[in-house]
């Protein structure tokens, strides 16, 4: 059995506007209420949509680093979603590209250059 992703991350230099840029991209509820401010995201419960999401953190990275996101988040409408990115101040990487006869896939670069991927279909 392959190793599962059971997190995902997002660390960079201003914590409160990517928590801020993520939510209203993707609807997610984040959580920093904890000694360190880290941002928890909750993974999707039972029965809703994104069963099989994982959980994961936005946070603050350390002086000197500028941080690092690594990602694919499953969207309706993968075109739609690079649109959004784009008017919450995202660039568009690549995409939307046909990957199989159902599925899509886009790329973009948040606010501070990081690069995470959309998902549709499959």
């Amino acid at each position: 059995m392959a190793q599962p992703v059971v997190h995902f991350e997002v660390i960079g230099r201003d914590a409160a506007k990517l928590t801020s840029y993520y939510s209203s991209l993707f609807g997610w509820e984040v959580n920093a209420d904890n000694p360190m401010n880290y941002g928890m995201v909750a993974a999707a419960p039972t029965g809703q949509e994104g069963v099989g999401s994982i959980g994961g953190g936005i946070g603050s990275a350390p002086d000197g680093y500028d941080g690092h996101a690594t990602f694919y988040v499953a969207v309706p409408d993968v075109e739609a979603a690079l649109v959004r990115a784009e008017e919450l101040g995202g660039s568009r990487m690549m995409g939307p590209e046909d990957v199989g006869p159902e599925m899509q896939i886009g790329l973009f670069n948040d606010p501070e250059g990081h690069l995470v991927g959309v998902v549709s279909g499959g």
